[in-house]
């Protein structure tokens, strides 16, 4: 099934369906954040998308739409972030995060910028599997305290480091 899946802009009429995809409020505070109401309204996507240096994607396999998260493209700090990466209930658990996650690593490739972050709430114990399948390893514990200084909650820090194309 996923050897077809692109990786698309998001575009407004996504947002109807996306949002239906966080469960319960635990898991939406944990795709967008702690102030992410559930249900989720496509409203949200205006707010997060404000921000120039947001690129946010949905992922495809023919005409069904899988998931949706973001980069975070910083140049400032010469990195680039994965962000609020939620995959469609129906189908988790099939591959189908890990197979996004590489494919927002190749875009994230092109910046040439050295490293990806990737911040995940510690109880998100499958996220966190999926993004050290996909060569993410947890940064080391002073940059941890750095990361979380000023956050809401506190997140696991992931990186990996972006080889060029």
């Amino acid at each position: 099934m996923m050897d077809r899946c692109v990786m698309i802009p998001f575009q407004e009429h996504h947002g109807t369906e996306v949002v239906r995809w966080a469960l319960s409020a635990e898991e939406a505070r944990r795709w967008g954040g702690p102030n992410t109401p559930w249900p989720t309204d496509p409203s949200v996507f205006p707010r997060w998308h404000a921000d120039p240096d947001v690129q946010p994607y949905v992922l495809y396999d023919g005409d069904v739409s899988l998931g949706y998260g973001e980069l975070w493209v910083d140049g400032d700090e010469q990195e680039v972030e994965l962000a609020r990466i939620i995959i469609k209930p129906t189908h988790r658990g099939q591959g189908v995060g890990r197979q996004f996650v590489s494919l927002l690593l190749e875009r994230a490739m092109r910046t040439g910028y050295p490293w990806a972050l990737i911040r995940v709430v510690p109880e998100n114990g499958i996220a966190i599997a999926c993004y050290r399948s996909a060569g993410f390893f947890p940064v080391p514990e002073f940059e941890q305290a750095q990361y979380n200084r000023g956050q809401p909650v506190e997140y696991l820090w992931l990186q990996r480091e972006l080889m060029p194309l």
